[in-house]
């Protein structure tokens, strides 16, 4: 499934806010993404930034309210709502929360949304006492039962020099929040689709670990193309440092014991599992209680085997029927499609993916990945090296085949 902001008309509402600057990084990152970005300026935003500078990054006319009164005015606004896939009010300010929570239409902005029948998302930017003013707190409640989404606002130092919730949510954030909403209606909706990422880390003392270099990359990029698809996904992930994509349900693990439990809670209901993390194979027998000094030496670290979470959830397969479908990862460096073979017949999988860790610009760390399909009848598909995002829609391009 491509990024659902591709090729999508977004009109983007700019209000009177000094976060408005903000509002030209956003409208550039809806562009990078493929949207179609149409600027609608009040007046107020009038004072903080120009047209111009949405016209230099999106390419397209940006609109004020001079555009409502023009020679073709007394349609502007019904076109623009109706081409519009999503509004996005960017910053909010509360009186532009006002007026839609009471019908006001006295500028371009507010009698385009009230012409328009898709998503509305908002995004509050004010200072912390008119934000948690009873006025404001109703006004949003009457727009989220109407069916607005909202987004942030964050806490920090605002324009006032108070420090309180008010800032409006970065542009990258809010370009997330996008994207996964007008997600809703793909063709996973309604399937849950379990997705685990990155490396486990099994304990040798209170500081040390036994781990691998997986970064989580291509999990979280699976992840994401499954929310495209409009799946419920839950993320098991043992990588720290990766972000969560937005409309994923996040479970963080450490060791491969805690991924094995986690694996086994969720996929009970789940119509697909996508085993990507690099799970330990070892485990230290003993976790020492205290750092182990240097002084004390030590000449070995006795090992023990992990779970195999993917037999053990072979054999739960069996007895419940779920998970529906199961991918699996070989990450080999040698002898690649052989290993990989091997650990599909093995571990009873829907799909086995193998993946040369060894070969340029794939594997661990990197953001391009070169993978084979390996299936059950004996048939392979080879994808060239491409960045994980790609394999990743291809993985959940056959999902859907599935399901």
């Amino acid at each position: 499934m491509p990024n659902p902001l591709r090729g999508k008309n977004i009109l983007l509402g700019v209000t009177g806010s000094i976060a408005a600057y903000k509002a030209a990084d956003l409208a550039s990152k809806l562009h990078q993404e493929g949207a179609i970005v149409e600027v609608i300026l009040t007046t107020s935003a009038l004072q903080f930034i120009t047209p111009l500078t949405f016209q230099s990054v999106t390419g397209r006319k940006a609109y004020t309210d001079a555009d409502l009164w023009a020679g073709e005015g007394h349609v502007t606004h019904v076109g623009l709502g109706r081409a519009a896939d999503m509004i996005l009010i960017a910053p909010a300010s509360a009186n532009t929360i006002a007026k839609l929570a009471h019908g006001i239409s006295d500028n371009l902005l507010t009698v385009t949304v009230l012409a328009a029948t898709c998503p509305l998302l908002i995004a509050p930017a004010m200072d912390a006492g008119m934000y948690q003013h009873p006025a404001t707190s109703d006004n949003i409640a009457v727009l989220q039962k109407r069916g607005a989404y909202f987004i942030g606002p964050a806490a920090g130092h605002l324009a006032s020099g108070l420090v309180g919730v008010g800032r409006m949510s970065e542009p990258q954030e809010i370009c997330n929040q996008a994207r996964w909403t007008l997600s809703a209606g793909g063709p996973l909706m309604g399937k849950k689709i379990v997705v685990t990422a990155g490396g486990t880390q099994e304990p040798i003392d209170p500081v040390r670990i036994i781990t691998n270099r997986s970064s989580g990359k291509q999990g979280i990029a699976l992840a994401q193309a499954a929310l495209d698809a409009g799946a419920e996904v839950v993320l098991i992930s043992a990588a720290t440092q990766s972000p969560v994509p937005v409309g994923a349900r996040l479970t963080r693990v450490r060791t491969a014991a805690e991924m094995l439990q986690a694996v086994l809670d969720e996929t009970e209901t789940a119509d697909t599992l996508i085993m990507v993390a690099a799970v330990a194979d070892f485990r230290p027998s003993d976790t020492a209680g205290q750092k182990i000094k240097k002084e004390q030496g030590l000449k070995a670290i006795p090992l023990e085997p992990t779970a195999d979470i993917l037999k053990t959830v072979q054999e739960k397969r069996k007895r419940t029927g779920f998970p529906g479908k199961v991918v699996g990862f070989a990450a080999e460096s040698q002898n690649t499609l052989e290993n990989a073979a091997k650990k599909l017949a093995e571990k009873g999988v829907d799909l086995m993916i193998a993946n040369d860790i060894s070969a340029p610009n794939a594997g661990f760390e990197v953001d391009t990945n070169q993978v084979t399909f390996l299936y059950p009848d004996g048939s392979q598909k080879k994808l060239a090296n491409m960045p994980k995002s790609e394999v990743a829609e291809h993985i959940i391009a056959q999902v859907i085949a599935w399901l």
